[in-house]
């Protein structure tokens, strides 16, 4: 059964990291389904959340081998139930006068936010869970989606499950 699961990273700040990471899924045959990466607030590393999916045979084979790797400081399997995760999607919309007020309500609806707005489109951001995320879009569909781009899941550890360059985890 091929299971979604989210990793969490802590990376080398520097270039040519996210090729070796993604080059390992990408000799090995895993897929990506999404990737979010960008700095904490040690500048000389990088939080790379990615979402991926397979048995627990290849987790676990995904997860030796990103240990391996020189830049790759810590790594931790997201466990469903202590983590939060969140997905941050902009979408350009069709909005003429006559649907103006019908896409607002969508948007208050689903607590999103229009962030551009011009006579002929509008463009929304949102952030949530992929479902959410995915009822928006479905919402939106009759109105005519012009562009739509979403950033991949980004995960942090609920209470005190903190990923720490000192140790890597595999809960």
């Amino acid at each position: 059964m091929q299971d979604k699961f989210i990793l969490s990273m802590l990376v080398s700040n520097e270039a040519g990291v996210l090729t070796r990471v993604s080059g390992m899924f990408g000799r090995r045959g895993y897929n990506i389904d999404s990737l979010s990466v960008g700095e904490t607030d040690n500048p000389a590393l990088s939080r790379m959340t990615i979402l991926s999916r397979g048995d627990d045979v290849i987790r676990d084979q995904i997860i030796n081998q990103l240990k391996k790797l020189v830049d790759v400081k810590a790594v931790a399997l997201m466990d469903k139930e202590n983590t939060v995760s969140r997905e941050l999607m902009l979408i350009k919309v069709n909005s003429e006068l006559a649907t103006q007020a019908q896409i607002h309500k969508v948007v208050e609806v689903f607590r999103a936010k229009v962030v551009d707005l011009n006579p002929t489109n509008v463009t929304i951001e949102i952030t949530g869970e992929k479902s959410k995320l995915d009822a928006f879009v479905a919402n939106l569909v009759p109105y005519g989606i012009l562009e739509l781009c979403r950033t991949g899941v980004t995960a942090i550890g609920r209470n005190s499950n903190i990923l720490t360059e000192k140790e890597s985890e595999e809960e």
